[in-house]
């Protein structure tokens, strides 16, 4: 009979719980007792992969369990990004976005799909959503890159990360967007997602889906599309803005990625080796850029300005045409309409190919308030704004700048012979243009600035000491282009002749420099892009105006004073205003020498408050304006066009006020005192050496420096003595017990006899006036 705890018979010895062998047993068969602990790392690693693996699985099981396909983006459709002018109201144009025209899978010919498959997901009908081997990819190069830089994404995670999804480059949303991609990819048939893909994917330019993009680049609908055709709006969608029909060096960009296209659709069937060597030659024929009448007529200069500079900041093509964006540019309505209807009244009639630029720029922000770069955009894409042509004489101001810079004066005297002969050849330079091409005899700066006269400018580049370097650092200070003056990085296009402006300058960068003087100095890069706000108004971008002091007040205010002159009695006469002008004007020739003709005219001027420049050329920018009239100067048209304009602008009762004149070395007379070179610490300039020289003299042998006398004396000298310091005689005190207390007496100082001065008694006599 067993022993029960309740009859007494003690406590109840329970059994021993034996611990199950298969823990244990694992763990040594893990660690491997008695092998090599490499052997035990490797089955540790396995393990811990092994339930890595199912961890990973589990996760994503759950979360393709947890994540549910949303609603399309409230965004796909995009929104218009919208350009206005400065006061944020009135409206210059729009960049479309989602121009698009959604189509039906039969209307997609197979060319197309077999395009896009080549291009983008060779895998497409044999895959889940996702392509393991590609994301495994992405991961290694970003891994190496240490960014996100790849995404190893098939035609149904694009069409996920459009349709619903964001453009965030994280790893999350890479997970999120796989799960998508299964889930989408057992919801909808291939063809549903292909038909999805190319109704939404962008092709550039404004085109949202395969319709409108086949409209776009070909001018049909889709179903018409060839095979090269196809193979090239696949090559597009890569990425949009590099593989742009459009640009430049389309054959460079776009060739090597659309034979790839090509060799997929071969490798696929989808087209024959015939086929293949016929359309890997060359790319189709692109229909020519139209943009739907957005870009026509003088606004659209103001937009293709407007967008290159969104691209500068960073924008991306898919922002600026489908981001719904606010653009705020510094365009003024009145000004921008007075630009446009000033050009067409002050120019000659039934002229063909003749060509204007006009561009205001406001002083001391480098606001641009009115562009006129052409009549029609979609007629010539050509901005003469923006390219420019020879300045001809009003790159003569940087010649003042300089020349004021390093020791001349507004009088100091140049020779305005014509013709003239360069010192040491038998080269000889003649006056030509606004100057009438008459010999002018020695004239001050100032006036050969007022009359234009050439050969008084090459005068002064000669006579100052790297004259042509000079000129050019003050074009530079002053605001023109380092892209502009890269040509003059040449030492054969830099010479006497620099200030004549012989080599082409953007008129937009003329009307920036010389906005630089009106602004007492103070230089600014010139822009566009005012402010750029989110469709909600929140402000995303703001143009920080700074302007740098980059010429001399006073060389800036002298020069100016020069200018002046040449509006009220010099060649610019016809650009007088209402207001106080300076201005310059110019005409640049071409051609050989015995046939001559003007190229290009202007006229460059600024009032206080605004600068504008004005330029006419004809045909590529070379051809004979002359023969459109015989004196095709820049004081006739253009200087009229710049009053005409500035007179509809201006506000008599605002003027402003240039700065007074400086009149710099003034004092020096009418002849130039090149300025002193500058000598090290003990030195001096000698004019008679041509030289920096010693201050210290050099001791013979047997011989010291003396410093108190800055000579040399023999050593063996004793150091002379001071010269005895005159004494005032102390008057004596008399004792009191003399009867009498003589005066004391003080002697009288002797006057040096007046020494007649050599080169004439009196006051200095002011310079000539």
């Amino acid at each position: 009979m067993s022993c029960r705890s309740s009859d007494g018979c003690g406590p109840v010895q329970r059994p021993r719980t034996m611990e199950k062998p298969g823990v244990k047993k694992l763990a040594r068969k893990i660690s491997g007792t008695g092998k090599s602990w490499w052997v035990s790392t490797l089955r540790w690693l396995a393990v811990l992969f092994s339930l890595g693996l199912v961890l990973g699985v589990a996760t994503l099981f759950a979360l393709y369990q947890l994540i549910d396909v949303p609603s399309a983006n409230a965004d796909f459709k995009t929104q218009t990004t919208k350009v206005y002018y400065s006061d944020g109201k009135s409206q210059i144009g729009s960049f479309a976005t989602q121009d698009r025209e959604s189509i039906d899978f039969e209307q997609m010919p197979e060319t197309i799909r077999a395009a896009v498959i080549a291009a983008e997901d060779r895998t497409f009908y044999d895959n889940e959503g996702i392509d393991f081997k590609g994301i495994l990819r992405a991961v290694r190069n970003n891994t190496t890159s240490g960014e996100i830089t790849s995404g190893g994404s098939t035609i149904t995670q694009q069409y996920v990360k459009v349709l619903y999804l964001n453009q965030e480059r994280s790893y999350s949303r890479k997970v999120k967007e796989a799960i998508l991609s299964l889930k989408i990819s057992r919801q909808q048939s291939k063809e549903e997602i292909l038909q999805g893909y190319l109704n939404t994917i962008y092709f550039g330019n404004g085109a949202y889906g395969v319709q409108v993009a086949s409209k776009t680049y070909f001018g049909h609908s889709a179903s018409k599309l060839q095979v090269d055709e196809a193979a090239a709006l696949a090559t597009v969608i890569n990425n949009p803005s590099y593989y742009d029909p459009y640009s430049e060096d389309v054959e460079t960009r776009m060739m090597p990625r659309y034979r790839y296209v090509l060799s997929g659709m071969l490798k696929a069937g989808a087209i024959s080796q015939a086929d293949y060597d016929k359309y890997a030659e060359k790319l189709p024929t692109f229909k020519k850029k139209t943009n739907s009448g957005r870009y026509k007529g003088t606004r659209g200069f103001l937009l293709d300005l407007v967008r290159k500079k969104l691209v500068g900041l960073g924008y991306t093509d898919a922002q600026i045409d489908g981001g719904g964006l606010r653009i705020v540019t510094t365009f003024d309505r009145k000004m921008q309409n007075a630009a446009v209807e000033a050009v067409r009244e002050s120019r000659p009639d039934g002229l063909k190919e003749l060509h204007q630029a006009l561009v205001t720029i406001q002083p001391g922000t480098g606001a641009v308030k009115a562009m006129f770069g052409g009549d029609d955009f979609l007629k010539s894409q050509l901005n003469w704004a923006t390219l420019g042509a020879q300045p001809g004489s009003t790159f003569k101001v940087f010649g003042v700048i300089a020349a004021l810079d390093n020791g001349f004066s507004l009088k100091t005297q140049l020779d305005g012979n014509s013709p003239y002969r360069l010192p040491g050849s038998s080269v000889t330079i003649g006056n030509q243009g606004d100057s009438g091409g008459q010999s002018f005899g020695r004239v001050p700066l100032e006036r050969a600035t007022e009359e234009s006269i050439n050969t008084a400018f090459v005068d002064l580049t000669v006579q100052m000491e790297d004259g042509p370097d000079k000129i050019v650092k003050a074009a530079r200070d002053a605001g023109v282009s380092e892209r502009a003056l890269s040509v003059y990085d040449d030492e054969n296009v830099r010479g006497v002749v620099t200030s004549l402006g012989t080599e082409v300058i953007p008129t937009i960068d003329m009307a920036n420099a010389y906005a630089t003087l009106a602004a007492e100095g103070k230089r600014s890069e010139w822009y566009v892009v005012k402010r750029v706000e989110s469709p909600e108004k929140r402000v995303l971008y703001k143009h920080d105006a700074r302007p740098k002091q980059s010429i001399d007040e006073d060389v800036a205010a002298d020069t100016l004073k020069a200018l002046q002159g040449v509006v009220s009695n010099g060649t610019g006469t016809n650009g007088r205003t209402v207001c106080p002008t300076a201005g310059k004007t110019g005409t640049a020739t071409a051609g050989p020498r015995k046939d001559q003709h003007v190229s290009s005219s202007w006229f460059v001027g600024t009032t206080p408050k605004l600068t504008t420049a004005v330029m006419y050329n004809r045909g590529k920018g070379n051809e004979d304006l002359e023969g459109y009239m015989p004196t095709f100067y820049g004081g006739q048209y253009p200087a009229k066009t710049f009053a005409n304009y500035m007179n509809k602008v201006l506000d008599s009762s605002d003027c402003g006020s240039f700065p007074p004149p400086a009149n710099i070395k003034a004092d020096q007379g009418t002849d130039y005192v090149a300025p002193a070179p500058t000598c090290g610490d003990g030195k001096r300039y000698s004019s008679s050496a041509g030289e920096c020289v010693s201050t210290v003299p050099d001791c013979k042998d047997g011989e010291t420096l003396n410093k108190g006398k800055s000579k040399c004396v023999k050593e063996e000298e004793e150091e002379e003595k001071p010269e005895p310091t005159p004494t005032k005689p102390t008057p004596v005190k008399p004792t009191p017990t003399q009867p009498t207390q003589p005066t004391p007496t003080q002697p009288t100082p002797t006057t040096p006899p007046v020494t007649p001065n050599p080169g004439g008694g009196g006051p200095a006599a002011p310079s000539g006036q």
